[in-house]
């Protein structure tokens, strides 16, 4: 703080001095924060040099900070100083849940909201309604699985009407794929880092979950490779396209070789493709390259939101599938007609399209402001997604777990990476998203914020911003 802004408050104070002298200093900082001349995160005097400067004694001084502070305009730390707080983030009601989840950017076009809308109208005025709430075969009617192919077709090769299903949603996929496929005692081998709900499905399952060691590509090939010739693995579960938590997309190359493995020790795989949509990359899926093996699922909800679960489901052969559709009705029945409806029409009239393209460019943008902000050595992060993974700088003195609660807290979306962990050893380093209700300008707030609490985590630990 300038020296000439004292003199200014000084002025103010002997002109009015009508109200007592600390609440009127308290109320001179409340105007320069709003009219900006205080900024957020400055440091203001100490208080033997506030007392000097106003003319005032130091109990005075220590009172219209106390003041101050009980307003929630400054906050102080031994040894580091008194320092204004900002304005308090806006942060949309939202459960702590959500803050964990991984949500889709939710784009603020009025003509795309506009055309999902009417699309929704038109199926609801166009079809028997009744015939949308009655029970029906698992799997889906024809009309909505040859819908489900042709948003397949735009990755996979040779796929067949037989071969698909669809689910109430990815997770619930998993589920039934790991009740078939998984007996315990078997192991289901996984990236060092994953999913958290698979975590969640194995544990309610009492299955075990092999964590293989992973680099910048994804999982290495010589672990799987060893725990395969021992004879205990029941299936392979891999997410290679923009990896939730660290976005990684494994390269050809690698896929090759996971796949070969697989292969030549007949082990089945499951390919969570839940993110491969938001990517404009030419991706070829494990599933074609091990397709008697791979039972690969895609999905809606990263695309319209977790409100529209639909995943589709194509397993290695017909029988495979017919398999499958056993186990997924015995847990979850069917999938919702009505939302079926609604995904077909989006995926036949191009308002998929449009969402998609809507979401990528948006996540581009916001990615950019993220590698403006953080710095891109500090980042893992994928054009397209809606996530990232940021890495903690070495001798940091936050733990990730305790970082991510703090910033939660102030309405950014971050979860640490004990919650990926299968290998108990976590890295330094926790996934955000910028999705969800988040606006851009939203976003760029918070990362200003994420970047200062790294950087100076001494006295901003417990500022409200």
């Amino acid at each position: 703080m300038h020296p000439s802004e004292l003199e200014r408050w000084r002025k103010r104070l002997d002109k009015e001095g009508s109200q007592p002298a600390y609440r009127l200093v308290a109320e001179l900082i409340a105007e320069d924060i709003d009219s900006g001349r205080l900024q957020p995160r400055e440091r203001l005097p100490p208080l033997r040099e506030l007392a000097g400067g106003l003319r005032i004694n130091y109990t005075t001084a220590a009172r219209a900070y106390n003041e101050a502070k009980l307003r929630g305009l400054i906050d102080s730390h031994p040894g580091s100083g008194t320092f204004v707080k900002g304005r308090a983030l806006s942060v949309k009601p939202s459960s702590g849940y959500e803050m964990t989840m991984n949500l889709m950017i939710e784009p603020a076009i009025p003509t795309l909201i506009e055309r999902v809308r009417d699309s929704a109208i038109s199926v609801l005025a166009q079809r028997d309604l009744y015939s949308l709430l009655r029970y029906q075969a698992f799997g889906g009617s024809h009309h909505d699985r040859v819908a489900a192919l042709q948003w397949l077709d735009r990755r996979l090769e040779n796929t067949t009407l037989e071969q698909v299903l669809i689910c109430p949603g990815i997770h619930s996929a998993l589920v039934g794929l790991l009740m078939q496929l998984a007996a315990p005692g078997q192991l289901i081998c996984v990236e060092s880092l994953v999913y958290p709900g698979l975590k969640a499905i194995a544990a309610q399952l009492g299955l075990t979950l092999h964590s293989l060691e992973r680099d910048s590509d994804g999982p290495l090939v010589r672990p799987f490779e060893e725990i395969c010739k021992q004879g205990q693995v029941a299936v392979l579960y891999i997410n290679p396209t923009i990896q939730n938590p660290t976005t990684t997309t494994i390269s050809l190359g690698r896929r090759e070789a996971l796949a070969d493995v697989a292969l030549r020790y007949s082990i089945p795989i499951i390919e969570d493709d839940a993110y491969t949509m938001l990517s404009e990359e030419k991706i070829v899926p494990i599933a074609d390259l091990a397709p008697e093996l791979t039972y690969y699922v895609t999905g809606t909800a990263k695309c319209f939101g977790p409100g529209l679960r639909s995943a589709f489901l194509h397993a290695p052969t017909k029988r495979q599938a017919q398999r499958s559709a056993g186990a997924l009705r015995a847990t979850s029945v069917m999938s919702s007609p009505l939302i079926d409806a609604l995904v077909s029409e989006w995926i036949i009239d191009g308002t998929a399209d449009a969402m998609l393209k809507a979401i990528r460019n948006e996540a581009i943008a916001r990615l950019a402001l993220a590698e403006k902000i953080l710095g891109r050595q500090r980042i893992d992060s994928a054009k397209g997604a809606f996530h990232l993974w940021l890495k903690l700088p070495k001798h940091s003195n936050w733990n990730p777990s305790e970082l991510a609660v703090q910033l939660r807290s102030h309405g950014v979306s971050a979860v640490a990476s004990a919650a990926f962990s299968t290998d108990n050893h976590p890295p330094e380093a926790l996934r955000l998203c910028f999705g969800g209700q988040l606006t851009r300008d939203g976003w760029e707030e918070r990362l200003h914020y994420v970047a200062d609490i790294i950087d100076q985590p001494a006295y901003l630990s417990s500022l409200t911003m």
